[in-house]
């Protein structure tokens, strides 16, 4: 990554685990295509009520935009189901798996278009 990885926490405590997981998994979309600029992951809890302290069952919004040469991909994880999102490693792990799926069809559209100016 050309830019250093940034990670931002919302109405939650930083978590060095979370931390690490989150880089293991950019680290894994690094491996699928070397030339990643940037990515910035955004985690937060939005509280149904602002005077109430942090309920157990609220959903995590995940925020990924990762930025590549041309094009920036953006996966924004906001459950509407109430009980969607309770456990962050899943929360995590679905956010992933879908901007996984958007870097592949990017590196495919690449490659295509790469051969498509070869043919020509």
């Amino acid at each position: 990554m050309q830019t250093p990885l940034q990670i931002t926490f919302h109405g939650l405590d930083h978590s060095d685990a979370i931390e690490e997981r989150i880089r293991e998994k950019a680290a894994k979309l690094e491996q699928i295509y070397d030339r990643i600029i940037g990515c910035r992951v955004v985690i937060e809890v939005r509280h149904r009520n602002a005077n109430t302290e942090h309920r157990k069952g609220e959903p995590f919004h995940i925020a990924i935009d990762l930025s590549v040469p041309g094009a920036k991909l953006v996966v924004k994880n906001a459950p509407k189901d109430s009980h969607a999102n309770e456990d962050i490693l899943v929360a995590l792990r679905e956010a992933f798996d879908n901007l996984e799926r958007q870097l592949k069809d990017f590196v495919t559209r690449q490659r295509t278009d790469v051969k498509a100016r070869a043919a020509q």
